[in-house]
């Protein structure tokens, strides 16, 4: 047990769970205990050790017999205001799913829409168990201040990439973006004013990135002086990559290299770099960039099967020391930003695709949402696993239900060749197991529910934006069903 005493008073004690701590050495705590002191883990290890110990008493003490505690799940590549657009553009591959309806209902946001849209997903993602996110491509329609603002209100941890754009792009491969209208508000110096006014905001709780598209056809110079910029001024970068099969074509053809190699050329490898998708790569020349540069690759399996990219190669990318996080992409292409889901499936993508159970055990996917992801954001000594001296971000899982893990969850047998509790979360539960979710000390999701929001009053201004984007756009679900 540790333990460590800052001055500020506010201590809460949670005692009496199983806790999954990702620590170095991967500890799993039975009947164990986190002390919070303000925002940090002050405490952690026996509940009796801790309880000897304390030389106060806590202000609070939550008992979580029965309860799996897991670090808050870091979503490392998300569209936020994209759960406007769910169910919007289906059974389409990349390309015709882009161009035919997400982009032209991108370009048709305004006001608040943004804002609305990221205030659902955040609720989403909080009720699921992510305490923290990267948007991969904050639009001039979503509204950085849109975003901000849903971020302040809900409590979340955030780092927002805002898209940069050169003036003419895709025209190569005879792609047409709608959002294209506004690229003129799109540039480098947007994001580096975005970054000046709002990093560090809500709390030390937000960071703003710099986002860039798949350079499909452009010339390199855009992305490498976005990339140059961006690194002096200390902003982390994050870049969709190879992720249809047809882009690792347009890498070779346009030029005339592989995927990490281009961004190698760019300057976009290193710290604090997340290449999403990663799907379609040239492994031999591809894997040594990624593994010698430190870059990060936010692996996101749901949305790579359902619009038909493929099959990332991740557990090579593992093998080859590369840093490999998951994200749930958009809810246009993933239905859903349940990060639990995502690792179950992830896990069990691999094991199919090279017929061998165990590829990508349940602890690895579970690192991939946790310790890796946060070493892919530059925040690893913050967040990513339960330590003394780190944030109080966790998630507190009820394993008990039927249809979960065990009912009910026996935390004594898993010492005793039951169960394992990573098993029971990442194989046998959801989000909608998550029954408390704390970020910085504070409690945002308590017995299922949002402490901070309304849902209902969420859901309602989700439905009323999603129909004005639908009329504003022209876009409508493809439906293959007669209505009557």
């Amino acid at each position: 047990m540790a333990a460590c005493s800052p001055a500020d008073p506010r201590r809460t004690l949670y005692t009496n769970a199983t806790i999954i701590t990702v620590n170095p050495d991967r500890d799993i705590i039975l009947d164990g205990a986190i002390l919070v002191t303000g925002s940090y883990i002050t405490a952690i290890g026996k509940t009796s050790d801790v309880l000897d110990d304390l030389k106060q008493k806590p202000v609070e003490q939550i008992d979580l017999r029965d309860r799996i505690v897991i670090p808050g799940l870091i979503n490392t590549h998300a569209h936020l205001a994209q759960s406007l657009l769910r169910g919007l553009a289906e059974d389409l591959d990349l390309h015709a799913w882009l161009c035919n309806a997400i982009w032209p209902l991108e370009a048709a946001f305004e006001g608040d829409d943004g804002y609305v849209g990221a205030k659902l997903t955040i609720a989403e993602m909080l009720l699921s168990g992510t305490t923290c996110f990267l948007e991969a491509m904050l639009t001039h329609t979503t509204g950085m201040q849109n975003v901000v603002r849903a971020v302040e209100e809900s409590g979340m941890r955030a780092c927002l990439g805002k898209l940069v754009k050169p003036v003419e792009t895709n025209k190569a491969v005879g792609m047409t973006d709608a959002r294209d209208k506004d690229v003129e508000s799109m540039s480098v110096d947007a994001a580096i004013e975005a970054f000046e006014k709002f990093d560090g905001g809500c709390e030390d709780r937000l960071a703003v990135w710099m986002a860039l598209g798949t350079p499909r056809g452009n010339d390199v110079t855009f992305h490498a002086e976005a990339a140059k910029r961006a690194k002096a001024t200390g902003m982390g970068l994050t870049m969709h990559c190879a992720e249809a099969p047809k882009d690792l074509e347009i890498y070779r053809e346009c030029y005339t290299c592989s995927p990490a190699e281009f961004c190698k050329q760019a300057g976009i490898v290193g710290p604090k770099v997340v290449l999403a998708h990663m799907v379609n790569l040239d492994l031999e020349k591809d894997l040594p960039v990624l593994a010698e540069t430190g870059t990060s690759v936010a692996h996101n399996p749901s949305s790579n099967c359902k619009l038909g990219s493929g099959i990332a190669a991740v557990p090579e990318m593992l093998a080859a020391g590369v840093n490999v996080s998951l994200g749930t992409d958009g809810a246009p292409c993933s239905n859903t930003y349940d990060m639990i889901r995502e690792m179950d499936l992830a896990s069990k993508l691999q094991a199919g695709k090279k017929q061998k159970a165990g590829t990508l055990p349940a602890l690895a996917v579970l690192e991939m949402a946790t310790i890796r992801a946060a070493r892919a954001l530059g925040l690893e000594d913050e967040i990513g696993s339960l330590e003394v001296g780190k944030k109080a971000d966790f998630v507190v899982m009820n394993p008990t239900r039927i249809g979960s893990a065990c009912a009910p969850w026996d935390a004594g047998e898993a010492r005793n060749g039951g169960i394992s509790p990573v098993t029971a979360v990442v194989h046998s539960c959801t989000g909608r197991d998550v029954e408390m979710v704390v970020v910085d000390g504070e409690v945002l999701v308590r017995d299922g529910r949002l402490v901070r929001e309304t849902e209902q009053e969420l859901l309602r201004a989700a439905r009323e934006a999603t129909k004005a984007l639908r009329q504003r756009s022209g876009i409508r679900a493809q439906g293959r069903s007669a209505y009557v």
